[in-house]
C-alpha cells in the first residue's frame, strides 16, 4: 500500500480532481445498465412491444428491428444521468472548486495524495436550512481512484469530513446517494453511527422521479436515492 496524505484543494489539483470524478462517473454506467434490465418494466418491453408488432404486422424483421432498437435506447439511456450529473456539475460547484468550497466559512474540499499524484477527493458544506436545533454538515463528491480503493483512503476522507464537522460544531454529516452505488453504500454502513433517515425508491419506473437535489439545485434525476446520516462523534470510533 503507497503512502498517502489528506490535504486541502489547490488550484493546481483541478485536472486530476476532475480525471478522478469523470472516470468515477464511468464506472456506474455498467451497474446502472443492470439496474435498468432488472425493472418490472424492462422485459414487458423488451417482449411486449417486438411481440406486438409480429403479431399486428407478421414480419420477424421488424420484430426483431424493434428488439434491437429498443436495446440501444435502454445503453442509451443508462448513461444520461452520469453525463448530465457531469456536465451540471462542472458548470456550477466543480467549475470554480476553491470558490465553492473554500472561500466560505464552514466549508472544504480536501484530496489524497499518494507520490505526487492525486489519488481521491472529498468535499463538504454546511446544510442550508437544517432541521431546528442541529447544524449539519452536508458531504459531496467522494471519489477514490480504481487503483487505490482497498487502502482505506475512502474511510479516513471520511474520517476527515467528520473531524472537520466536529470543529465547526455540527452534530451530523448527511449525504446522499444511490443504490446503485454498492461500494459507497458498503462504505457509509460500516460506520458505527450511521443511520439511513430518508429512502425513496423508483425502482418500478423509467421515468425515475426521484431528484438529486444539492445545494445548487436541483442535478439529475437517479433511481433509489439514500438520504444518509451520520452523526459526527462517530469521528471518535475506529471507521
Amino acid at each position: 500500500m503507497a503512502p498517502y496524505h489528506i490535504r486541502t484543494y489547490q488550484d493546481s489539483d483541478r485536472k486530476p480532481v476532475l480525471d478522478i470524478f469523470s472516470s468515477s462517473l464511468d464506472e456506474h454506467v455498467p451497474a446502472t445498465f443492470r439496474h435498468i434490465l432488472w425493472l418490472p418494466k424492462t422485459p414487458l418491453l423488451e417482449l411486449g412491444v417486438p411481440l406486438s408488432l409480429l403479431l399486428v404486422s407478421g414480419s420477424w424483421l421488424l420484430a426483431i428491428t424493434s428488439s434491437l432498437t429498443l436495446f440501444l435506447f435502454l445503453c442509451f439511456l443508462d448513461r444520461c444521468p452520469w453525463k448530465q450529473y457531469m456536465a451540471t456539475t462542472l458548470h456550477t460547484d466543480m467549475a470554480d472548486i476553491t470558490k465553492s468550497y473554500l472561500s466560505a466559512c464552514g466549508s472544504c474540499f480536501w484530496v489524497a495524495e499518494s507520490r505526487g499524484q492525486i489519488v481521491g477527493t472529498v468535499c463538504a458544506v454546511p446544510v442550508e436550512n437544517p432541521p431546528l436545533g442541529k447544524k449539519q454538515l452536508e458531504l459531496f463528491h467522494l471519489t477514490v481512484a480504481m487503483e487505490h480503493r482497498g487502502e482505506r483512503i475512502e474511510k479516513n476522507l471520511v474520517r476527515t469530513v467528520l473531524q472537520f464537522a466536529r470543529d465547526q460544531g455540527c452534530v451530523e454529516v448527511v449525504l446522499a446517494t444511490s443504490v446503485i452505488q454498492r461500494s459507497a453504500l458498503a462504505l457509509y454502513q460500516g460506520i458505527s453511527e450511521f443511520t439511513v433517515v430518508a429512502t425513496t425508491y423508483s425502482s418500478d419506473s423509467f421515468n425515475i422521479p426521484t431528484p438529486f437535489c444539492s445545494r445548487w439545485g436541483p442535478v439529475i434525476y437517479f433511481p433509489c436515492i439514500n438520504k444518509i446520516l451520520i452523526e459526527s462523534s462517530a469521528v471518535t470510533t475506529e471507521i
